[in-house]
């Protein structure tokens, strides 16, 4: 079921409830903000679109009391807003949704909507008229909760319209919603749409940040780039396109990935046979599944399902409780050290879920951050590994063929990783993950474009432009076609369709049978990961 359309304009004699004049913004020499105009109107959705680093963050920081701005003012509903002060923003009518919640799930639904605004503990009269008026704005705004559910219990898509009730209750007028559709299934983002329409037909203002280009097309009446800090395009949705978009966003034609048509599958790379972990709500129930070589099986679900201890499972850094995981028919070391090592030796590249927390040591340098996962191998130590046995030269000249290779840019192999963009931490990792050092008799730091045997691939794109995003999915194709099996797990639906050649959905912790892409549609998809048959 598609949600109604939200208005395709807004009147031209509309309120102006916000505006944003000459806005700068430096860090040091860098210049995050560079005399940012924007106004909107009541009744309004305006579309923020930027590449990592465009500036979007730091503006709506600005916005909300965060930060302070260099230069400029703003304006809301006709009245200065005093700068750096995240209460006069409050009470000025702004909220925002966070793309991660800020929710406690030890606490009801009313105590979260209360919390920060209002006593937890107060007289019996006063709470019961905080759950009446909870409820009045809930119905207003067909956003059903019930007050008294533990917020712990409740799916993904509950939760956020808790957060969306919370910035109601406190008044908001102007709603900023950042990723909002992010780790919800068709069917959720769908009732969010819904939401929206609601909103701005009661004269809500929304600024809508997202990279999901399609969506923004469809929801928003106005679209704002940034890039490098500065407003580089404003123009209305009704007729743009989404290719349009992208080369504003990047300053260059942008070419989605294609989706080539699989090969000749080969055997199976990786079985699991019945594999259950400890864990809680991550763990892991009777999971089967076989990784092929030349084949991408994508993994769908909402994001704590099962699909951290799925590839913490497959990267040898979580144990099965019962049930055997075999690589190429032989099983694997039974302690945890032994199997990391042995996976890296057999030829297993992983790019995990969080690049800053597990990527890559961020006070490192770049060179050694490149060669981490195979310090102590035969191409980078002179034996077990220690730091004055550690060939620097094989490992700088291999960091080099990484960087050179996968266009990693950022100051160079002495470079500490913190300080890479997004997009450059990432093609750090997948230039480790997929560029092998050498055949068995070369000489440290020749690097080989011999393809791994698995790739575990958690959330590959999570975060990045989409320059990046274009450039990583294009890797992981080519990983394929060179023969590799690959496990793509991730988030975001149009990336599964389009990359995988068989999808799987995951669901509190069980797997369903790997299927065809082409036998999948979108509203199956999202049905299975709400946990019903598709």
């Amino acid at each position: 079921m598609t949600s109604p359309p939200i208005p395709p304009a807004v009147d031209a004699s509309a309120e102006t409830v916000l505006r944003l004049t000459g806005i700068t913004k430096r860090f040091g020499s860098l210049v995050a903000n560079d005399g940012i105009s924007l106004n909107l109107a009541r009744g309004e959705v305006l579309a923020l679109l930027g590449e990592n680093g465009a500036g979007k963050s730091t503006l709506m920081s600005i916005l909300f009391g965060h930060y302070v701005a260099d230069a400029g003012s703003i304006e809301v509903f006709g009245r200065a807003l005093p700068p750096g002060q995240p209460r006069a923003a409050l009470a000025a009518g702004i909220g925002m949704v966070h793309q991660h919640f800020t929710l406690a799930d030890n606490l009801s639904v009313l105590d979260n909507v209360l919390l920060g605004s209002e006593p937890l503990w107060q007289p019996f009269s006063r709470r019961a008229a905080a759950r009446t008026r909870l409820l009045e704005v809930s119905q207003r705004f067909g956003l059903p909760v019930a007050p008294d559910a533990r917020v712990g219990d409740l799916s993904v898509g509950e939760r956020q319209r808790v957060e969306i009730l919370k910035a109601l209750y406190r008044g908001a007028r102007i709603l900023i919603l950042d990723e909002p559709t992010a780790v919800l299934t068709p069917q959720e983002s769908e009732a969010l749409f819904a939401t929206l329409a609601q909103m701005v037909a009661q004269g809500l203002s929304i600024i809508f940040i997202s990279h999901k280009l399609g969506e923004v097309l469809r929801v928003s009446h106005r679209v704002a780039v940034l890039r490098q800090g500065r407003l580089v395009a404003e123009a209305p949705a009704a007729g743009a396109t989404q290719a349009q978009l992208a080369q504003w966003m990047v300053g260059r034609a942008v070419e989605r990935a294609a989706r080539r048509p699989t090969g000749r599958v080969g055997d199976v790379v990786c079985d699991l046979q019945d594999v259950h972990t400890t864990g809680g709500r991550d763990a892991l129930h009777g999971v089967r599944l076989a990784l092929r070589a030349g084949e991408i099986t994508a993994i769908a679900g909402v994001s704590g399902n099962g699909q951290v201890a799925l590839a913490e499972l497959l990267c040898g850094v979580r144990l099965p409780a019962r049930g055997t995981v075999a690589l190429q028919a032989r099983a694997l070391p039974p302690a945890v050290a032994r199997r990391v090592r042995h996976l890296v030796e057999r030829g297993v590249a992983r790019i995990p879920e969080d690049r800053h927390a597990v990527g890559v040591v961020g006070d490192l340098p770049v060179w050694e951050n490149a060669v981490s996962e195979r310090l102590g191998s035969r191409w980078f130590s002179h034996g077990w590994f220690t730091a004055g046995w550690i060939r620097r030269g094989a490992a700088r000249r291999y960091a080099r063929q990484v960087a050179e290779t996968f266009d990693v840019r950022g100051g160079g192999p002495d470079a500490p990783a913190r300080a890479l963009s997004g997009g450059n931490m990432q093609k750090l990792i997948l230039g480790r993950a997929l560029l092998h050092p050498g055949g068995p008799d070369a000489p440290g730091g020749t690097a080989t474009g011999a393809a791994p045997l698995l790739i575990v691939a958690h959330q590959p794109t999570w975060g990045l432009d989409i320059g990046a995003v274009t450039f990583v999915q294009e890797r992981l194709i080519a990983a394929r076609d060179a023969g590799a099996a690959v496990l793509l797990i991730s988030d975001d639906l149009d990336e599964v369709l389009q990359m995988g050649d068989r999808v799987a959905v995951m669901h509190a912790g069980h797997l369903g049978e790997a299927r065809p892409a082409e036998e999948w549609t979108r509203e199956a998809i999202g049905l299975a990961m709400a946990g019903g048959t598709a």
